[in-house]
């Protein structure tokens, strides 16, 4: 499916048909076309009344430059915070004894609650640390600010306190103009930069661009997708507990490391996106926004609404304009700051349900539908897209939504929320129900392709085997599920195991026809692509504070005496091949071969034939599959040596196709476990 083309200023309601095209694409969509067309013209008229006499959206989300702690032009500095509760508030830290001097005492300058102080050029230095001391009716406390850009935790006592950060010499960037080449369907890698190394402790953005990201681009990933970015004071909830919503997690490094590291796979030509976590926010009151100016309710909604149940959190009052407003300007912040290429945004089902979506299984349009929708939150995602896409029309937008809310990813003028893709996040749960309750042999090939094939025409998606979430504490990676402790014993190239020849075949299945059914886009979580082991457990009580699994075995891929290396090798064929045959920009594949009983499956997409052999056992000679008349070469085979196969299939023989049923098919020789992919040579 090609790049949809942004327009560069959005819409206004006016200038849209009435008829809504995610309507028009949906005819199921029709009795709920009103409740749509409303929430587009909600999410238009808010846009207006932001923006004001601002010509874009993205004019207005650029709070970051006037609240937080800036640099003036005189060399003075300017310091400015949003708290309508508060009664005063001083900076305190290393340039007052930690004590609140009059000097550096803020003054309310505006009856919303907006605080500024300004300070001469000696009275702050780079690398100073600091913090708010607020005063509320009844109280005080100690605080970070809300826009700080830099947090750092204390090693012994392990308070977090914010940084002055402004270094001598600014970051140069060395690919300043790169963008995302249109219509190039993302090839993901999502990673986690403090566990992308094999010691037990916490890995740098300077190992990760030094190490990982060369295997990133060997791999054939085109888009880098970093987990953990924002700074969350409990590295266990692997950064889905934000406390500070424009800091770069300081674990890894400066400001300035993760930029080179943005700058360097800008210069192998790969897009750099972040996860960005706007559903909720820690709780945490003196490193967070918890109470920030002494009640509850700055941020985040009053009573039961703004706790999260299952996350023990806090939830966003979107129909705020000042949280609004600093939402959308931390879009736009990690995009010029740091020049990322976009965003997933984690957590839209919780965003989108006032239930959070707990205990749901949406199976009826009804369910998108009603009081229980959080129309300030739809309205929050469609505004959210058209900043980022106004300040980067290049940008790929991507959400992580399990319910299968229509429209997430069609435009805003669509009708919808104005995402690129959705993670297609039924399809690795599929995956996980087959390993867990059914032997391979009873797979239901049937349902296996249409849960394959089930995302929604009209809007790209994301497919994958297993993301981080598959494989963290409490599951298991693909491979350990495949082969269990066996792993452990059985992966040696010289140990004859049937248990291991099983699952690295099944596994390089899984991940093709995944990838070659996928509806826009591909993704794979850092290690998996080789069969990683283990699953992730980060430092906690339970485990004794150990990081033995908040790491990656990269030697694992590289040892000529393990089978690992196998798996890498077919997946960087795999991310070639769909790369050369445009595979994801395709329309959809064409079943051409549903046996059940044969425990087969062939399709063609993107002019290329896939022969899918699922049986445990059986091996086929001369097997008629229909093919368009001509010639047929094989280009890739799951059961070449090269992968860690038996090489049962010749690789230079030509197949011809002959009349068959009405028709032409091709006979092909079909090891049982493997899948071979087939390219029409005239």
């Amino acid at each position: 499916m090609p790049s949809q083309k942004r327009p560069t200023t959005a819409p206004t309601a006016a200038a849209i048909d009435e008829e809504l095209p995610v309507v028009r694409r949906d005819p199921l969509l029709q009795p709920w076309a009103g409740e749509m067309r409303r929430r587009r013209e909600q999410a238009l008229a808010l846009q207006e009344t932001l923006r004001g006499p601002h010509t874009t959206l993205a004019e207005i989300a650029s709070g970051h430059e006037y609240f937080g702690l800036h640099r003036q032009p005189d060399g003075g500095w300017v310091f400015r915070e949003w708290a309508p509760h508060a009664t005063a508030m001083a900076l305190v830290g290393e340039f007052s004894d930690w004590r609140e001097q009059a000097e550096f005492a803020l003054t309310r300058i505006s009856p919303g609650g907006v605080w500024e102080l300004r300070l001469p050029v000696a009275a702050l230095q780079h690398n100073q640390l600091y913090r708010l001391e607020m005063h509320w009716p009844g109280g005080q406390g100690p605080r970070l600010p809300a826009w700080c850009r830099r947090a750092v935790q204390d090693d012994h006592t392990k308070i977090f306190n914010a940084q002055v950060w402004a270094p001598a010499q600014p970051y140069v960037w060395k690919h300043p103009a790169f963008q995302v080449p249109a219509g190039r369907a993302p090839l993901i890698y999502e990673a986690h930069v403090g566990m992308g190394q094999e010691a037990e402790r916490v890995g740098t953005y300077v190992e990760f661009r030094e190490n990982v990201l060369p295997r990133v681009a060997r791999g054939g990933y085109n888009v880098l997708q970093i987990m953990a970015v924002q700074e969350h004071p409990y590295y266990g909830s692997f950064g889905y507990q934000v406390a500070n919503f424009f800091a770069a997690s300081s674990r890894c490094g400066t400001p300035e490391e993760l930029k080179e590291l943005v700058d360097a796979a800008h210069g192998l030509g790969i897009a750099v996106i972040m996860d960005l976590v706007h559903s909720h926010a820690a709780r945490n009151e003196a490193e967070g926004l918890g109470r920030f100016d002494g009640t509850p309710w700055q941020y985040f909604h009053e009573g039961p609404r703004g706790e999260h149940p299952a996350w023990d959190s806090r939830c966003f009052n979107y129909a705020k304009h000042e949280v609004l407003h600093f939402l959308l300007s931390n879009c736009r912040f990690w995009l010029d700051e740091y020049h990322f290429d976009g965003f997933r945004f984690d957590g839209v089902t919780s965003m989108l349900y006032r239930d959070h979506g707990l205990n749901r299984a949406f199976l009826r349009y009804d369910d998108y539908f009603g009081a229980m929708v959080d129309d300030d939150a739809l309205i929050y995602l469609a505004l959210a897209n058209t900043v980022i896409h106004e300040v980067r029309p290049d940008a790929i937008t991507i959400a992580e939504d399990v319910s299968g809310m229509p429209g997430l990813a069609a435009t805003v003028a669509d009708g919808g929320q104005g995402f690129d893709f959705r993670l297609a996040m039924g399809v690795p749960d599929y995956w996980i129900k087959l390993l867990k309750t059914l032997p391979d042999e009873a797979w239901p090939l049937g349902q296996l392709w249409y849960e394959l094939n089930n995302h929604r025409a009209d809007e790209r998606s994301v497919a994958y085997v297993e993301s981080h979430d598959q494989a963290i504490v409490g599951d298991q990676t693909l491979m350990f599920r495949l082969m269990g402790t066996k792993m452990y014993t059985d992966m040696s190239v010289f140990c004859q195991s049937l248990e291991a020849d099983r699952a690295v075949a099944l596994h390089k299945l899984l991940r093709l026809i995944t990838l070659a059914t996928g509806g826009g886009a591909y993704l794979t979580f850092m290690g998996n692509e080789f069969g990683h082991p283990e699953w992730i457990d980060f430092p906690r009580e339970g485990n004794g504070w150990s990081y033995h699994y908040a790491r990656r075995q990269w030697r694992l891929a590289t040892d000529s005496l393990l089978r690992y290396r196998f798996l890498d090798a077919f997946d960087r064929a795999m991310t070639a091949l769909a790369a050369a045959a445009g595979l994801l920009n395709a329309p959809p594949a064409n079943l051409l071969l549903h046996h059940e009983a044969d425990r087969l499956l062939a399709f063609e997409r993107a002019g290329l034939v896939f022969v899918f052999n699922f049986d445990a056992t059986r091996s086929y000679e001369n097997y008629p599959i229909p093919a368009a008349p001509g010639s047929y070469g094989v280009i890739l085979d799951s059961d070449a040596e090269t992968f860690g196969g038996f090489a049962r299939v010749k690789p230079d023989v030509v197949h011809f196709t002959h009349p068959a049923n009405g028709g032409h098919a091709v006979q092909l020789y079909l090891p049982n476990r493997t899948v071979l992919v087939l390219r029409k040579r005239d």
